[in-house]
């Protein structure tokens, strides 16, 4: 069935008088050039004029920053670009229709109109549909700034995480809008979500455990109890954090060998923070003889420990008899290192060590070897002591009576 257009068909009456091919050329050039033109130059620059014209003469200049703004976070839905794009459309509609009247091929216009007729409700329904796809992008966009600006402003999360909350939330938007546009175009969603579930069902049997290391992925991302450079001990391992994924954590230990433990792990074992405070307090032993002066030696030790570079001014060192050891007083030294690492700790430590060992040599506080102090027994000849050849010697330096055979 031809569908026949009357706008059409008066259209085509005026164009009548071009009855032969050399004149339908001529018309088609000369229409193609002059659609050309309007398209890719006069209509340009009238909006340029016109957005201009509005700016001065009624916003004073504020159009001009809000078009910017909005082109720079979203160009394909600048306004004036949508307007610029819907006139060139409708020019090359227009210029198309023409030259198939001047060809006499109305009947091509009447089917294609018979093909796209549309009611009201389907106008309605594509239009909300664009209307919603395009908030679903603004929506994309709005949210990423809003999560870069409340991450720069108010310092909560790391680069990594502020992207994993980006994209998180962007697909939670896009999951939200398909279903209302499924619902919309009277899709069964009952039947959809069932075998979604029984899909997720299967899926989290066969890789419970990746979906555990995602989970506790999300966990530790919002619980933050290290960030990447932290130097951090999680159960039996210890190193440097140089990445934190959704899955996994990884670790550079002291050897220079990267740990990778799976999140839930992480999250099941008890974790260690030695640089979320900033500084860290370092403990070191050491013996004097129990003939030394206790106070005097606090004294000298606290005074060596002061000229170490890396040890912190606030706290100040601290050094305490602790306990009486086999051989010596023990005195527990304690001093703070500010932005701890284990290289630094380690030098401090052996800093420290060095200097306290050469205080004590110049002050004459002595620091004892192992010593055993043997004594008899009452009642007895004393200790019994064997010579070089085996025999028992008395205690007062006599041979014994029994000679070898």
């Amino acid at each position: 069935m031809i569908v026949r257009l009357p706008l059409v068909a008066q259209f085509g009456s005026v164009l009548d008088p071009l009855s032969s091919t050399e004149e339908r050329l001529l018309a088609t050039v000369a229409l193609a050039l002059a659609a050309i033109a309007l398209a890719a130059l006069v209509v340009p620059l009238l909006l340029r004029q016109c957005r201009r014209l509005v700016a001065r003469r009624y916003l004073g200049g504020t159009i001009d920053d809000f078009v910017g703004q909005v082109n720079d976070r979203f160009p394909v839905t600048t306004p004036v670009v949508l307007l610029l794009r819907s006139l060139q459309v409708g020019i090359c509609l227009v210029t198309g229709v023409t030259l198939l009247v001047i060809w006499n091929q109305q009947w091509l216009i009447a089917q294609s109109y018979a093909l796209v007729q549309f009611s009201l409700a389907d106008v309605f329904a594509w239009v909300f549909s664009g209307l919603l796809v395009v908030g679903a992008y603004v929506g994309m966009g709005l949210l990423e700034d809003t999560v870069a600006a409340f991450s720069r402003e108010a310092d909560r999360m790391t680069a990594h995480q502020e992207q994993i909350v980006t994209r998180v939330g962007q697909i939670g938007l896009l999951v939200v809008v398909a279903f209302v546009l499924l619902g919309f175009w009277g899709v069964d969603l009952g039947g959809l979500l069932v075998g979604a579930g029984f899909l997720g069902i299967v899926v989290g049997l066969a890789a419970r455990q990746t979906l555990g290391s995602l989970i506790a992925g999300f966990v530790l991302m919002f619980s933050r109890p290290f960030e990447i450079g932290d130097w951090v001990e999680v159960g039996d391992e210890e190193g440097v954090v140089t990445d934190i994924t959704i899955v996994n954590t990884r670790l550079e230990n002291f050897d220079g060998e990267f740990v990778v433990i799976p999140n839930d792990r992480v999250a099941d074992r008890a974790i260690t923070n030695r640089s979320q405070k900033g500084r860290l307090r370092l403990r070191v032993d050491v013996g004097i003889d129990y003939d030394a002066d206790p106070g005097k030696a606090v004294e000298v030790a606290t005074a060596a420990i002061e000229t170490v570079d890396h040890v912190a001014e606030t706290p100040k060192p601290n050094v305490f008899p602790r306990e009486f050891g086999d051989s010596a007083v023990v005195l527990e030294m304690r001093f703070w290192i500010e932005q701890p690492t284990p290289p630094k700790r380690w030098r401090t430590q052996a800093e420290v060590v060095e200097r306290v060992k050469a205080a004590f040599d110049r002050e004459g506080v002595t620091i004892p070897y192992p010593q055993r102090e043997l004594s008899g027994r009452a009642g007895t000849d004393g200790v019994r002591i064997e010579d070089g050849r085996g025999e028992p010697v008395r205690p007062d330096g006599a041979e014994s009576d029994h000679s070898p055979n």
